[in-house]
């Protein structure tokens, strides 16, 4: 029987069941990383691994960071992973790409070969909160570190030691998506922000209306996980809209009139921009 940690998650409602000595670290284990916010320096760190949902699965329903059904549907394609309150960081490192490895020292089904993950949903309570860093990994996250043919055999591991790195997100030929919240109206503008290259998460979002053009970014505030809202208390919004998006990195880009003037709340509309992978 997998010893995998099953987690309810329901948009900030989380239900863990946690078998009791699945909370303490394994002996010899002690979990060390190093800056998690450094794109791309190489360094790997070490971590707990768990695994959550359906065997071959993408984990729960979309996530704390609320990609909905796109963490099973390329190029997230089910390799995603929810994270410890170490690396969500209150859902502001939702998007980011990590490096995930186990080898053989750790198990012997694992490969040692690095996979990309996504982060797309949290892990609040049990090892995720109990170590340095912790990765709930999906199912089939989890099983794509081991050798061809054993992936069963590793998500019977339990809770498992792997190395782990930050790594720049690749997404060839997608350009960021903006898909509009439901709740969205003329008074009230939010939306959930998808496949950013690159540093993957955001650590501010602006938006210019039509009457101010780029003269007049008003910020946005992060609401929860990859959902970002501008409220206009009363007053209408003047769409189309421009975004403009920044990394924890400093980088900045634009997506200029992306919100068309006929836009509707649960709409996706795609821009023609992306940062660098």
């Amino acid at each position: 029987m997998a010893l995998h940690v099953p987690v309810l998650k329901y948009f900030g409602v989380f239900l863990l069941l946690t078998p009791f000595f699945l909370c303490e670290s394994r002996p010899g284990f002690y979990p060390q990383f190093n800056n998690l916010t450094a794109v791309g320096n190489g360094e790997w760190s070490s971590a707990g691994a768990t695994w959550y949902g359906s065997a071959d699965g993408g984990g729960s329903d979309g996530g704390a960071c609320g990609y909905g059904a796109l963490v099973t549907q390329p190029p997230f394609g089910s390799m995603v992973t929810a994270v410890g309150p170490s690396l969500y960081n209150d859902g502001k490192e939702c998007g980011a790409c990590y490096q995930v490895k186990c080898d053989k020292s750790a198990h012997p089904a694992c490969s040692g070969i690095p996979k990309t993950v996504v982060i797309t949903d949290s892990c609040p309570g049990g090892p995720c909160a109990n170590e340095p860093a912790h990765f709930d990994l999906s199912g089939h996250a989890f099983g794509s570190m081991a050798i061809q043919g054993e992936e069963s055999t590793l998500r019977d591991a339990g809770v498992l030691e792997i190395s782990f790195s930050r790594v720049p997100c690749e997404y060839p030929g997608q350009s960021i998506a903006f898909r509009v919240d439901a709740g969205s109206n003329q008074f009230y503008f939010a939306t959930i922000i998808e496949f950013e290259q690159g540093d993957g998460d955001l650590a501010g979002v602006d938006l210019a209306e039509a009457t101010t053009g780029n003269e007049g970014w008003k910020p946005m505030q992060q609401s929860w996980g990859a959902l970002w809202k501008l409220d206009g208390y009363g007053s209408a919004l003047s769409p189309p809209f421009s975004i403009r998006l920044t990394t924890h990195s400093g980088n900045s880009i634009v997506a200029k009139d992306v919100i068309p003037a006929n836009w509707q709340a649960g709409a996706t509309y795609r821009s023609i921009v992306n940062f660098p992978g």
